[in-house]
């Protein structure tokens, strides 16, 4: 993901702010704010009178920037329950601003905020590469102070910053692209010919990176849970969210084993709080489901799946988006069995889920890669007659609009079963239909329209030679008869 540049939001009409933002571009400690003010003020008293002035004056000034941070910190917390992401994240910026006026860049409650801030990144905007870096630039500043500090309450809000951290630092570099500065084809050839030739992986240590840092977020949360007797206090980070990341990080490093035992104990941990029909758990056993089939035990994702879908199917009925999603998952569980006792299993769930999105009127994504995988599952077991009418009837509904990749796709498709069916005139006039789009949308030169051209110009030619054989055996008969005659 591109990074963007990190900026510092301007708050027109705002004087509180813009005099707090001036003051944290020009001071760096409480003392150093306080000299500037008197050099602007220009008092002309006396020493004596000039010190207390200077401590009123301190805890004056000190004491405006400690209202604006508990009214940012109290903003922050009320845009969140209204899911208004941006701007929650622009209070995190606020709160860093004012901390680091109020204690000064090397205290820890700065570097909270700091961490804070990399944690409202990556959940509240979804930008990995500035979450990394705030998150980096705070790690020292807490591991310093955790080590010489005393008092526990002081030391349970470093812990709790430092999972929040390490979490942070995790999920990053699992989000990140792997080796951004190799194009993803040269990337992925590379990764082929090293393993085939040479018998070594170059997998990035994306995974291995975001392990290390989780597990440390793991040891930090047992230490604060030791320190609170058992609790994790105010946290942001749960040891639900903490255990499925360690999963996905295992999953990253392809050790199937390690990852499936995190997603056990996620799903102990949640049923142990929720019960077994609580909603939680509905990802959690995707998840697993798709462990499972990578490790080719197709009958226990399959169960799993069953689980998730009848969770669904009770929490939020059968007409819902979960439910449909659920079921067409299902359906390609059963699909990858490859068991032929599982046939029609795989019609049912993919049906079911078709409908639920036709009856919801639903055109996003998944609806249409239901169909898509219906179909191809449709034609592997050698139904074209129905996988041409799926086809047919979800152009005709206008899903995919009037002109698009997705049309293109389906026309080349449809064409294909023609094809197969020998229906040579028919397969032609799609493909020619094909052609038209594919060149409206990629342009003549794209490597799509290319293959389509040549395809259709081989049709084009068998189908020549298939009307000059036939009539040439029209006129053979016709000879023979005649001459019977």
């Amino acid at each position: 993901m591109q990074a963007n540049p990190i900026r510092i939001p301007s708050v027109s009409n705002d004087t509180d702010w813009d005099f707090c933002f001036h003051l944290s571009q020009q001071t760096r400690n409480p003392a150093q704010c306080t000299d500037d003010l008197f050099a602007a003020c220009q008092y002309r008293e006396t020493e004596e009178d000039t010190a207390v002035q200077k401590e009123d004056m301190t805890a004056d000034c000190m004491s405006f920037p400690k209202h604006k941070l508990a009214q940012s910190q109290k903003k922050y917390d009320q845009l969140i329950k209204e899911k208004m992401n941006i701007k929650a994240n622009k209070e995190l910026i606020r709160c860093f601003i004012l901390s680091r006026i109020i204690f000064g860049k090397e205290h820890w409650k700065c570097a909270q905020a700091l961490a804070n801030l990399a944690y409202g990144y990556l959940t509240l905007r979804g930008l990995p590469s500035q979450a990394k870096k705030h998150a980096e630039s705070a790690r020292g500043t807490l591991l310093t102070w955790k080590r010489n500090i005393t008092p526990d309450k002081e030391k349970k809000e470093i812990l709790g910053a430092l999972v929040m951290l390490y979490y942070t630092l995790g999920i990053a570099w699992l989000l990140q692209n792997r080796y951004p500065f190799f194009p993803r084809w040269i990337w992925g050839h590379l990764r082929t010919v090293a393993v085939s030739v040479f018998g070594i992986s170059l997998d990035c240590p994306t995974g291995k990176w975001a392990y290390i840092h989780l597990q440390k977020a793991d040891r930090n949360m047992k230490e604060l849970k030791e320190l609170s007797n058992g609790g994790i206090g105010g946290s942001q980070v749960s040891e639900k969210d903490l255990t499925i990341a360690l999963g996905r990080a295992s999953l990253a490093m392809h050790r199937m084993n390690l990852a499936l035992a995190y997603f056990e104990k996620a799903i102990g941990n949640v049923i142990i709080a929720k019960g077994h029909g609580t909603s939680d758990l509905i990802s959690l056993y995707e998840e697993v489901a798709q462990i499972e089939q990578l490790r080719k035990n197709h009958e226990q994702a399959i169960q799993y799946l069953q689980q998730a879908y009848s969770i669904c199917v009770s929490s939020f009925s059968e007409i819902s988006p979960q439910t449909a999603e659920a079921s067409a998952l299902l359906a390609k569980a059963y699909a990858m069995s490859g068991e032929s006792q599982h046939r029609d299993a795989v019609e049912i769930y993919y049906i079911r889920s078709i409908s639920a999105y036709q009856i919801l009127g639903s055109d996003n994504n998944e609806s249409l890669t239901t169909i898509e995988d219906f179909c191809t599952w449709l034609l592997q077991n050698g139904e074209n007659h129905e996988a041409y009418r799926l086809l047919m009837c979800t152009l005709n509904s206008g899903i995919y609009g009037d002109c698009g990749e997705k049309v293109a796709e389906t026309f080349y498709n449809m064409g294909s079963i023609c094809f197969a069916r020998g229906e040579l005139r028919k397969a032609i006039r799609l493909l020619r239909k094909c052609l038209m789009v594919q060149i409206l949308v990629y342009g003549t030169e794209h490597v799509k329209s290319k293959e389509t051209k040549s395809l259709l110009t081989l049709l084009q030619r068998a189908s020549s030679s298939r009307w000059k054989r036939e009539a040439a055996a029209r006129r053979k008969r016709s000879v023979c008869r005649d001459r019977v005659e």
